[in-house]
């Protein structure tokens, strides 16, 4: 049975006790609630309910940040109880992809000498704890999300998973200590940073058959019989009747070409999280919430004695010291949230050379939507006919466009359209099951 709960505002638009989702129905059946919020579903109170006033309890907000992807859960301490669970996707690499194609055009069109600009790169300055944009954009998306569910419900702490990886470790494993013996085999704790690492990059699997249901070893591309490393660019996953076969084989002579380089892509997405997690744990502590932090490694012990599997809202779930010995995980529905953004700047749209080519509308509302609400279309007429809930992007002459599930559906009349929720910066799709 899936439990998401609901979260409940009192009239004053204070948070109370999140409510099971048969209490929600109950309240808005008997009209004395309303739908404050569709994503996250919340409810407020029209009138004062006795069993609803009850003093609220404290719960744990729990983040497990990642370069991609941000792990969010909410824990009641004193149950044990996961309350809510989410996933956060963010849009640092599209961030970055924009800056990087917008610095192309201005250092192209300075180049051909067509528009005189100086560079300005001498003269500029960074404030104390600046961050690259594709790095703040990350931050400011957990920032968003803490702020948004201290005021949906009573968060009473913070817990977030401060290191995963260590990257001096991982570059020079051979300078701490040798992984032989039993640390070859996954499953313990020692020699985490490593190996955790290493399954993450791997996707669980052999590197040389993508067997992922036995035990994998860490093994060596190039052979130590024949000068090959401890470093984590000559380290990949393989089974054991693989890693028999190679012998002292290299990967490219074992007939894998493509896995040394593979290996050697950068560290991007470990290095965007160590970057981060201090500056996120400052951030977090400025909003006046007792803040405990965890390892990559106490999450992972936590999550292997419960028996969990590996996601990333679990392994929020399973974040710090303070993680309940009865923790009760009965979500089987989780938030997927995925940032999108809120426009662009750019009025213009741009040629090919990077000069204006069309000038966009100055006005983001039209007929009563602007793009990114979501909103419902009920088409009752012509080839389309049908129901689509989604994101809706507009234009001037009232021919939307809606994204489902199912991909896009183009030129639906503006009168088909219902508002569920104003756009927010962000897309939402409800999980039906555990991943």
């Amino acid at each position: 049975m899936s439990i998401m709960f609901v979260f409940v505002l009192n009239g004053n638009r204070e948070p109370l006790n999140p409510v099971h989702p048969a209490v929600a129905r109950m309240l808005l059946r008997n009209k004395q609630a309303a739908v404050f919020k569709r994503f996250p579903f919340t409810l407020i109170l029209k009138e004062v309910v006795v069993e609803q006033e009850t003093a609220a309890e404290p719960l744990r907000l729990k983040l497990d940040p990642g370069s991609k992807t941000t792990g969010i859960a909410i824990v009641n301490d004193a149950t044990g109880q996961v309350v809510f669970a989410a996933e956060l996707t963010h849009r640092g690499q599209q961030v970055r992809d924009a800056l990087l194609t917008r610095c192309q055009m201005r250092r192209n069109r300075r180049s051909r000498k067509t528009r005189y600009r100086p560079a300005r790169f001498l003269n500029r300055t960074r404030p104390k704890g600046w961050l690259p944009p594709s790095l703040e954009s990350r931050l400011a998306n957990v920032l968003t999300w803490v702020y948004r569910f201290k005021r949906l419900c009573p968060i009473g702490a913070i817990s977030q998973e401060l290191v995963k990886f260590d990257m001096q470790l991982m570059e020079n494993a051979s300078a701490g200590r040798e992984i032989s013996g039993i640390e070859y085999q996954q499953g313990t704790l020692a020699g985490y940073e490593v190996r955790q690492y290493l399954l993450e990059k791997w996707g669980r699997k052999c590197a040389y058959c993508g067997n992922s249901v036995v035990q994998l070893q860490i093994e060596h591309i190039s052979p130590r019989a024949r000068g090959g490393s401890n470093r984590v660019t000559n380290l990949t996953l393989a089974c054991e009747p693989c890693n028999t076969r190679k012998g002292t084989k290299t990967a490219l002579e074992f007939g894998f070409p493509l896995i040394q380089a593979q290996a050697r892509k950068p560290l991007k997405d470990a290095a965007a999280v160590n970057a981060t997690r201090k500056e996120l744990l400052r951030r977090l502590e400025a909003t006046g919430l007792p803040v405990e932090t965890g390892t990559g490694g106490m999450t992972k012990y936590n999550r292997t004695r419960r028996g969990l599997a590996k996601t990333h809202w679990l392994d929020a779930a399973c974040v710090g010291a303070s993680t309940p010995e009865n923790l009760q995980v009965l979500v089987t529905s989780v938030l997927e949230i995925k940032a999108k953004g809120q426009g662009q700047h750019c009025r213009t749209l741009l040629d090919k050379y990077g000069f204006p080519r069309l000038r966009l509308t100055q006005q983001k509302k039209h007929f009563g939507f602007q793009t990114g609400d979501i909103a419902r279309a009920v088409v009752t007429t012509g080839k389309k006919r049908g129901v689509y809930n989604g994101r809706v992007a507009v234009n001037t002459v009232g021919r939307f466009n809606i994204s489902t599930l199912s991909g896009v559906v183009s030129g639906l009349s503006h009168r088909f359209f219902k508002l569920i929720q104003h756009s927010d910066g962000y897309g939402y799709q409800l999980s039906k099951e555990c991943k």
